[in-house]
């Protein structure tokens, strides 16, 4: 990368229907391409597009009601062809790309299926281009019943990866996962100063006032980590993806919560540009006395919040929508709500 260059992000908030069989899945991956061409290119003559960020569900969203249905028809091992294409463009270009969420299945761990966002990286000694992946630990619940990492019993691998790059250090999450602070300061404080949100952010908690849920917390996030915010959320229509509504506003903010970009309000398919401000926020993390919060942190204060909340269930049928109800019902109890 040219050492003048300021690298930018671009959000590509799609709007398409969801498939309901995985051989549906690749007329998304190639609307999503196309939108990447049009990201890194059509911007090319203002600013230089190193991140290119897809919504949760961009390529398939779990529709049925069973962890078992979803497994027989929608879910896809990583990596896939659809990975592959991604890598191809990633290195075509010169740019990272966080992919939307798969729903994943994994050998490893036969009843589990997952949701599971990949960073792709252009560099050619990597395989597959994946640098890292992350299995959202916050489901949507009761409605989203594939499993948390924290479900699976001996699930030994890194719940919050943070991945070094040559534009900054990213962290992602998926998201329901944001409205968890606990989630983003985690990456925070594994060295993050991306934090990336992938997300299907449905209305009334949109970007309106006076739920304007996303809006609220995406600022939040960044002030409280001093990170910057690359936040894509889904921009489909409730005909394509019924029965919510999606408001999309997409957008990127800076280490003090200033949206620097942003999709307006509704349905619709868009484009995000914004920088990445990672060299003014590595001298503001360096400058800041006041205001440094993760460094002003005293986790030995909170010990209520290390006591187990949310127990996994003993079997996978505790991931249906009933056994999920029971769950957050039997959790509610312990907290004398």
């Amino acid at each position: 990368m040219n050492p003048l260059a300021i690298p930018y992000a671009a959000c590509c908030q799609v709007d398409q229907p969801n498939p309901l069989r995985r051989e549906e899945m690749a007329r998304n991956t190639q609307n999503m391409l196309a939108m990447l061409e049009r990201a890194v290119v059509g911007y090319r003559p203002f600013h230089d597009v190193k991140l290119v960020v897809f919504p949760e569900f961009g390529h398939a969203a779990p529709v049925y009601e069973t962890a078992e249905e979803i497994a027989e028809k929608l879910a896809v091992e990583i990596p896939n062809s659809h990975t592959e294409r991604l890598y191809a463009a990633a290195q075509k270009h010169g740019v990272y790309i966080q992919s939307a969420s798969f729903l994943e299945v994994d050998p490893k761990y036969p009843d589990a299926v997952f949701n599971t966002t990949v960073l792709i990286s252009p560099e050619a000694s990597t395989p597959h281009g994946i640098v890292s992946k992350y299995r959202k630990v916050n489901p949507w619940i009761p409605w989203e019943v594939h499993a948390s990492p924290c479900d699976i019993p001996g699930y030994d691998e890194e719940l919050f990866p943070v991945t070094e790059t040559e534009i900054g250090r990213l962290g992602v999450a998926t998201c329901y996962d944001w409205v968890f602070p606990e989630v983003t300061r985690e990456l925070a404080l594994g060295g993050a100063e991306v934090l990336i949100r992938i997300s299907a952010y449905m209305d009334p908690w949109g970007a309106t006032e006076p739920t304007d849920w996303w809006t609220t917390v995406n600022r939040c996030r960044a002030l409280e980590n001093l990170a910057t915010v690359v936040a894509c959320n889904q921009g489909a229509s409730a005909s394509n993806y019924p029965p919510f509504s999606w408001p999309g506003s997409s957008m990127i903010v800076d280490l003090d919560g200033r949206i620097l970009s942003q999709a307006s309000s509704g349905p619709g398919e868009a484009i995000v540009v914004g920088p990445l401000g990672i060299a003014n926020l590595r001298a503001e993390r360096a400058r800041r006395v006041g205001h440094a919060m993760p460094a002003h942190l005293r986790p030995e204060a909170y010990p209520r919040q290390r006591a187990p909340r949310l127990a996994p269930g003993a079997e996978p049928a505790d991931r249906s929508v009933p056994g999920l109800h029971e769950r957050i019902q039997a959790s509610a109890r312990r907290l004398g709500w």
